[in-house]
């Protein structure tokens, strides 16, 4: 999953991608480096400026009309937490809602089951969007995590959204310190168990560079480890910043990874009709408006 940011203040790129023609360039760079999934953001995830529905509307809409008729196999992804964002893209042709504030607005779910598109629910601790956490606590966190992201696919699921379009997100950083983070990485296994598709965001992030003390343009190199520990540990969507590499790193992990095939809860892969190409056994299976996550 490869993530394009129409935001002037992105931690990362620092709003290379804002304006619209850099961020469409970007989006088939990405696709030529082999990204499966096109993940389009407008609104900066950290503090910031206000940023409207209607701006966010504006920054990614267009984009995602323009990336499907220029790349009609990709699938496209949204990164919003809200319905009214999420509606329009699905109309604009968006096969995937990306709520990385884990469900801070209930109706995305239910846009999601309208339009028949996925759905990754998030774990951020009961944040709400744009905030940072203050000492965040936890009993258990792992278990905690996985208990929050399972029930919010399982309502998700209740209210119409199809159990083969879901991914889960432990959503590293996203109400987590440093610490919680790395603990979270250790013991992802215990949510890959669950048969839920897992999709970890950690490219560039926070903890990585507080764990090594590293500038946010230094830390390629701890992604790629962070990318390749979560691939051994099960997860199956990888969201970065560099695909290119990324695909190198998992292509290396599934060379090396026994031969397993994954617990799903999913049933619909008979009726697959195209299979993108794959991290040497990481995949995304693709039908009309379905995506399903499998090992091969």
């Amino acid at each position: 999953m490869a993530v394009i940011n129409r935001t002037p203040d992105s931690f990362f790129d620092r709003g290379a991608t804002a304006e619209f023609g850099a961020a469409l360039e970007t989006a088939s760079r990405a696709v030529a480096d082999g990204a499966d999934i096109v993940d389009i953001g407008g609104v900066k995830a950290g503090p910031g400026a206000e940023v409207t529905s209607a701006a966010e509307i504006d920054r990614v809409v267009g984009l995602v009309a323009a990336v499907r008729e220029r790349h009609p196999d990709v699938v496209i992804s949204v990164d919003t937490w809200r319905s009214e964002v999420g509606e329009v893209a699905a109309q604009a042709g968006a096969d995937l809602l990306n709520d990385a504030w884990g469900g801070a607005d209930p109706r995305l779910a239910e846009v999601a089951a309208r339009y028949g598109t996925g759905l990754v629910c998030s774990h951020a601790g009961g944040l709400p969007p744009r905030t940072r956490p203050h000492r965040p606590a936890y009993g258990a966190l792992v278990r905690d995590v996985t208990a929050y992201v399972t029930e919010y696919a399982e309502r998700a699921v209740a209210s119409g959204v199809r159990a083969c379009s879901i991914l889960v997100d432990p959503a590293h950083d996203f109400g987590k310190n440093t610490w919680q983070s790395l603990e979270l990485t250790r013991g992802l296994g215990e949510l890959t168990a669950t048969g839920w598709p897992v999709l970890v965001a950690v490219a560039d992030k926070d903890f990585i560079g507080e764990a090594l003390q590293l500038p946010v343009d230094q830390r390629a190199e701890g992604t790629l480890a962070t990318v390749a520990v979560c691939a051994w540990l099960g997860a199956r969507i990888f969201r970065v910043h560099d695909v290119r590499s990324a695909r190198e790193a998992l292509s290396a992990v599934a060379a090396m990874r026994p031969a397993t095939r994954l617990r799903s809860r999913r049933r619909h892969t008979r009726h697959r009709r195209n299979t993108l190409h794959d991290h040497e056994g990481f995949g995304v299976l693709w039908h009309p408006k379905v995506f399903v996550i499998m090992k091969r």
